[in-house]
């Protein structure tokens, strides 16, 4: 339907007839209220199906967040893997729960979670593509033209999985320890997505992409946060607060957790009595109770050597009846003895 007219707007349009032109003060009446005239009009797009409730400032916040996770987890799954394993953020961004439902792939990984004390639920979602190849290197195998099947994972398969998710979890719980103090627990796995409805499909969700490279093999990891779950902490993630949480450096606690798994790990360590070269022909007739004659006197300190770097100095000995080094002095990296 046309516009209607006011009687302003009126009296305006026939004086501009009469006079044959349309002066400044009559295109101001013209105009719409609160715009210039002549003025552009600065149009924006809003998706109502898609509303943004979640800042620029807090999507970056939230990638900060899970950067972190990044490395930990990395790191976590490749000492569990015995193999170099890159996990890094891919994308950052918020759509409706529908959307995300249907852009994943059926079969899949997917896995409920809770986060306590947050209400709601969250998921997180593997992708095949890399799941099947971390079975094959669970189980031993060479991931060399692995044929990814298109089906559900078995029992079997679910319960390796579930060591994966094991770490994912324990690096989510340090990651957002610092936003805020939560658990996160599976409650349930399912494969196929669209069975799963953890909130309204129209709901706003955060889906964090990750992609995670084994060798040859990538695949992608989402977890999808939907709004009204982290709504109560959303104050926290601005952005003057995230920036002096990541000033912050290693509290007592992590240190002491440092030192005691250092503590315990062990170390390789070998001495040295002497060091001297020999022809091949005197080698191949050497006899029990030969001598080897060396350039190192026998009261000159040895060299012991830690993971293979010379690390201190000693002299040889003998404690209760066994045969000792006593460790003397620190030495450089590269001192010769």
């Amino acid at each position: 339907m046309a516009e209607v007219l006011d009687q302003a707007e009126v009296d305006a349009l026939l004086a501009a007839v009469d006079s044959g032109q349309i002066d400044q003060q009559t295109a101001e009446v013209l105009s719409p209220p609160g715009v210039k005239a002549g003025a552009t009009k600065d149009v924006r797009l809003y998706d109502f199906k898609r509303p943004e409730r979640v800042s620029k400032d807090q999507i970056r916040a939230l990638e900060a967040i899970h950067e972190g996770f990044c490395r930990n987890f990395g790191a976590s799954l490749s000492a569990f893997l015995r193999t170099i394993i890159e996990v890094r953020v891919a994308t950052v961004e918020q759509l409706t729960y529908s959307e995300f439902i249907h852009s994943l792939p059926n079969p899949t990984c997917f896995n409920l979670l809770s986060a306590h004390p947050l209400e709601g639920q969250m998921c997180m979602e593997i992708s095949p593509l890399i799941i099947y190849p971390v079975i094959d290197r669970l189980l031993g195998g060479s991931n060399n033209d692995l044929f990814i099947p298109q089906r559900p994972l078995t029992s079997i398969e679910w319960r390796l999985v579930g060591k994966i998710t094991d770490r994912a979890l324990q690096s989510l719980n340090e990651a957002w320890s610092n936003l805020v103090e939560v658990e996160f627990e599976v409650p349930a796995v399912e494969s196929n997505p669209h069975l799963v409805q953890i909130v309204a499909p129209n709901e706003v969700v955060v889906v964090i992409g990750f992609e995670l490279k084994m060798g040859p093999r990538a695949g992608t990891m989402s977890l999808c946060i939907p709004f009204n779950v982290v709504e109560p902490v959303m104050g926290k993630l601005a952005a003057q607060s995230w920036l002096s949480y990541k000033k912050k450096g290693v509290n007592s606690e992590q240190l002491g957790k440092i030192q005691h798994n250092i503590a315990s790990a062990t170390v390789e360590l070998k001495a040295f009595l002497a060091e001297t070269t020999i022809a091949l022909r005197d080698l191949m007739t050497l006899q029990p109770g030969d001598l080897l004659m060396a350039d190192k006197n026998a009261n000159e300190d040895l060299k012991i050597l830690v993971e293979g770097k010379t690390k201190y100095a000693g002299r040889l000995g003998r404690f209760r009846k066994n045969k000792a080094i006593r460790i003397t002095r620190q030495t450089a990296p590269d001192e010769r003895l």
